[in-house]
């Protein structure tokens, strides 16, 4: 395989990632780091969770999560409300606006490439881990935070830096 395909390879994935990223944001008015924590918290029992294991689940760090959570509130999609127990505490609960939003946000390419991942064998998944850990040292991108997506916005200010 020449180099170029490569290159060209990572380009496609990065250009569907531009995309669909564009496309959640006009459809639902939302960034696909905060249609994940919906989604995160629709799956957790009674519909919440505390900030820090949102920020564990998407993989951010701690401001930038308080950024999500903040904007997602001001559009009702999330409430946070306090633990009755430790009045410290609170919890990121789902609002019935947002489960609706929900329900009308499509397929992302993180669910489908779960999906798929998921019917590969574990040897499948281990090579296909050493090669991507190959590819993350050639690009000298080790130490790099990163969500689980890639989002327009940081594509944006990568180029900027």
């Amino acid at each position: 395989m020449k180099y170029i395909e490569i290159l060209v390879k990572l380009r496609k994935i990065i250009r569907s990632i531009n995309l669909e990223s564009k496309k959640i944001e006009k459809e639902l008015g939302v960034s696909i780091p905060q249609l994940l924590v919906l989604q995160y918290l629709s799956d957790q029992q009674d519909y919440r969770a505390f900030a820090k294991d949102i920020k564990s689940y998407i993989n951010l760090n701690a401001s930038t999560v308080s950024g999500i959570i903040t904007r997602l509130e001001s559009k009702g999609f999330v409430a946070r409300l306090p633990e009755p127990n430790d009045k410290r505490a609170t919890y990121i609960t789902l609002t019935a606006k947002g489960a609706d939003l929900l329900q009308k946000s499509p397929t992302t390419l993180q669910e489908k490439l779960s999906l798929k991942l998921k019917k590969l064998t574990p040897e499948q998944i281990n090579e296909l881990d050493r090669n991507i850990e190959l590819l993350t040292t050639i690009m000298d991108v080790e130490d790099v935070d990163a969500a689980p997506l890639l989002t327009i916005k940081e594509i944006t200010h990568v180029k900027e830096e």
